[in-house]
């Protein structure tokens, strides 16, 4: 229809269409919003791949290695515990280990367990080996091998291996505080291992707690000579001080080498 007096006349019935002019802050904020989603979903999507790179380097790392099933403690056991009652009570649980991670005598099932008692605390995490366990006559003794003799002495953290040191583990002494650092013993036997505990030692800056635990070695007469003296239990001792390292069967330690000072330290 022609536009009459400046106006166009619509025909009868029809209706322009409404526009609706969106504002800038609403378009910002629907953008932000997607850019929200967008970086959760990322995120997402990295955890899942980091899991599923750990997982596989984990699995790779496990090819090329014998794997063994031992039984390791899920809850602290007391000493006195049955086997059966650590059993109920859901202390065991299995794991799968390299072979040469696990302890000589470790076991791979609790049956045998179920009728014998905890000779000594054992801690979550600690693999669970014949020598923690015997009858209830035996909680007053320790379970020592034949001809030899129980000797305790109180080591700090870094010298009993950060605590990885437990009852059966084998294990390589190291006399220190002389004029060299020397291999004393190899292949001693830990028969127990006491709770933590914390002192208080003298620095520099004043005093700080430090932790220490006792460990009981089963050793012969001569090496139990050896071990005091070199703490220092004699009038003129050279040495001072002992440090542990933790053995496998495949450890390699030569006891009585000429050991290390300044003169052959980086030789």
């Amino acid at each position: 229809m022609a536009p009459t007096g400046g106006f166009v006349l619509e025909p009868p019935g029809v209706r322009r269409a409404a526009h609706v002019v969106v504002a800038p802050r609403e378009v910002l904020m629907g953008r932000r919003t997607i850019l929200l989603i967008a970086a959760l979903l990322a995120a997402v999507l990295g955890v899942v791949l980091v899991f599923l790179y750990a997982d596989n380097a984990r699995k790779e790392g496990f090819e090329n290695q014998t794997l063994v099933k031992v039984i390791v403690a899920k809850s602290e056991i007391a000493a006195g515990t049955t086997g059966a009652a650590a059993s109920g009570a859901g202390a065991f649980e299995e794991k799968e280990i390299p072979q040469e991670a696990a302890a000589a005598t470790a076991l791979s099932d609790a049956t045998p367990l179920q009728d014998l008692v905890a000779l000594t605390t054992i801690f979550p995490g600690q693999q669970i080996i014949s020598q923690q366990w015997g009858t209830a006559g035996q909680l007053t003794r320790l379970p020592l091998p034949e001809g030899k003799i129980a000797l305790s002495l109180q080591l700090g953290d870094p010298e009993r291996v950060a605590g990885f040191v437990s009852p059966g583990s084998t294990v390589a002494i190291f006399a220190t505080g002389g004029p060299r650092v020397r291999t004393l013993l190899a292949g001693v036997t830990v028969i127990g291992v006491g709770a933590t505990g914390l002192n208080s030692a003298p620095t520099p800056e004043g005093e700080q707690q430090t932790s220490s635990a006792i460990l009981t070695l089963a050793l012969t007469q001569a090496e139990a000579e050896k071990i005091i003296y070199a703490q220092g239990g004699a009038a003129g001792s050279t040495y001072t001080g002992l440090y542990f390292a933790l053995m496998d069967d495949k450890s390699e330690v030569t006891p009585n080498d000429p050991g290390v000072d300044d003169t052959n330290l980086f030789r």
